[in-house]
């Protein structure tokens, strides 16, 4: 019995090391991550303000489209990783995804306001007003509130398997509008010039362009970093409403 019982506490003691290497490794990464996107953000900064050349009609204002196209993707891509990882979750009956599902929710949320708020900053002085109904505007709004029905849904009805199938439901639903924002400036009249499917340089000088793919990289970086630390709060939250319903 004796060695029977060292042996259980060897293999847990192993079995702990193990969690507590895996943890710093998680935590290398996400420096890395976090170390990368500060790098990127920094240089992306400076392109914006000193390398990008000063467009000929909109002046000034028009580097607010770096920010605002960074913000925009990132929160278009959140919204349909947050429809992946719900219907993974149903599927595969594992809550790490809907922890992915809802860490994307919450930074989703945050890039689209962004994304929205500086639109109306940029629209300002170029279309002579702060909001338009314009087609991919009415789309995008259609997305934000999407995005807070999600959080105020999942967070009304608490970590259970229905709170999670209606999250997927109203995830893919959410998810139909990504590609209508897309497609909205080819299909609608509007304010927004129409673009050509896969025409990513949008007649861009070759600075601008470049300076585009720097802000998408680094905000990118920066985007993968949240969602990180997002998981890993999810995790502890889950883990702790666990323990509390033990102790109770």
């Amino acid at each position: 019995m004796a060695i029977a019982k060292r042996e259980a506490d060897a293999a847990r003691a192993k079995k702990a090391e193990e969690l507590r290497g895996r943890k710093r490794g998680l935590a290398g990464v996400d420096y890395i991550i976090g170390a990368l996107s500060l790098i990127g953000l920094a240089l992306s900064s400076w392109m914006i303000f000193f390398y990008a050349p000063e467009d000929a009609l909109q002046l000034d204002p028009q580097r607010i489209f770096y920010l605002h196209v960074a913000c925009a993707w990132l929160g278009m891509l959140a919204f349909i990783l947050l429809a992946i990882a719900s219907v993974v979750c149903l599927v595969r009956k594992d809550e790490r995804w809907d922890w992915i599902a809802r860490a994307n929710a919450e930074v989703g949320t945050i890039f689209i306001s962004i994304a929205l708020i500086t639109g109306s900053v940029w629209g300002r002085p170029i279309w002579g007003t702060w909001w338009v109904w314009d087609a991919r505007l009415t789309a995008t709004l259609i997305l934000w509130f999407m995005y807070v029905g999600y959080l105020m849904l999942r967070n009304y009805m608490g970590r259970t398997l229905d709170s999670m199938r209606v999250g997927a439901v109203m995830a893919l639903v959410g998810a139909v509008d990504v590609p209508i924002i897309y497609l909205s400036v080819n299909w609608w009249r509007g304010q927004h010039p129409t673009q050509q499917i896969g025409n990513t340089d949008a007649g861009l000088p070759p600075e601008a362009l470049a300076t585009m793919f720097v802000t998408l990289i680094a905000f990118t970086l920066l985007f993968i970093f949240l969602v990180r630390q997002v998981y890993h709060l999810q995790r502890a939250q889950s883990i702790a409403q666990r323990l509390r319903a033990i102790v109770s």
